[in-house]
């Protein structure tokens, strides 16, 4: 008799284990992961995320996560692996990631972002005059792309080189291409007179005068692009097996529903965001494919 109730004793207590192993309570929580390329200071994105993160967990009801990357590279790598759901991608790198992960669907971007350009930039001391036509004087000046990776920093600046200057970059400048890394490395890197001129995006240059962190009057913008399709929001298609059916429009509706000042200002779009989809993107694809950034 006593064998049996220490049996039983043994078996009630195995039991309780396992079930307390089970217990809800006890298993990871869901996170969303996002990341947006690193085309500014770091240190200042993470600022400007991290309430974005906070504003989407309280709406979705789950737990959202910004997660720096160290360069544009490391957050379409992060998308590919999965480890990262939700990016803020430039156009080229979005096009990379959506290539790279089938199923991956842009789902929002500002309203200035179908309608993008570039600035061409350059020092007060080559004189030069701001004008609707390419910038022909900057050829066999001392020129900086931003990163390899970025859209309005390179892969549309090369292609108008090619296209309007008649020449590649490298035969255009008399160098092979340089790169800073970033928007803001770019215009500091002009202003200080260590490059005569440079490619970057519209945006930053215009909030780095408005923050007083650039002097227009030394780095002037000299030629303004065309307009093509850029930063979007890109999901990984995960994230409805992840969280349920349908997650990725109530996502795509919260990004777009966002009227706070302060968070649209974070992410440098203050007039708002609004839906895209992939499509939006295939003539800057046929422009990745004809400056040989893609196939």
């Amino acid at each position: 008799m006593k064998f049996d109730i220490a049996r039983r004793s043994l078996f009630v207590l195995a039991l309780s284990l396992v079930v307390a192993a089970g217990a809800p309570g006890d298993q990871k929580p869901k996170v969303l992961r996002f990341t947006g390329i690193p085309n500014d200071n770091t240190t200042e994105l993470k600022a400007k995320y991290t309430p974005l993160a906070q504003h989407l967990s309280k709406v979705l009801s789950i737990q959202v996560e910004y997660v720096p990357s160290a360069d544009y590279n490391a957050s379409v790598d992060g998308f590919k692996n999965g480890d990262i759901q939700l990016c803020w991608f430039g156009g080229l790198t979005g096009l990379q990631a959506r290539a790279a992960v089938p199923g991956a669907r842009v789902i929002a971007c500002g309203k200035i972002d179908k309608q993008f350009h570039s600035y061409f930039i350059a020092n007060k001391s080559l004189g030069l005059e701001k004008s609707k036509d390419f910038p022909m004087a900057l050829k066999g000046k001392k020129f900086t792309f931003g990163s390899a990776s970025s859209t309005s920093g390179r892969l549309m600046p090369e292609y108008f080189i090619r296209k309007l200057g008649g020449q590649s970059p490298k035969d255009f400048f008399g160098a092979e291409m340089n790169f800073s890394g970033s928007h803001d490395k770019t215009a500091k890197l002009v202003e200080a007179g260590t490059f005569d001129a440079g490619a970057m995006d519209f945006a930053t240059y215009d909030r780095m005068v408005k923050e007083k962190k650039l002097d227009p009057a030394i780095c002037q913008v000299v030629w303004v692009s065309p307009d093509y399709p850029d930063y979007h929001f890109c999901v990984h298609p995960s994230l409805d097996t992840t969280f349920g059916a349908g997650f990725t429009d109530k996502l795509q509706a919260a990004l777009v529903a966002i009227d706070d000042p302060a968070l649209l200002a974070g992410m440098n779009r203050p007039e708002g965001l609004i839906p895209a989809k992939n499509e939006d993107f295939d003539t800057l694809k046929a422009a990745a494919i004809d400056a040989g950034v893609m196939r």
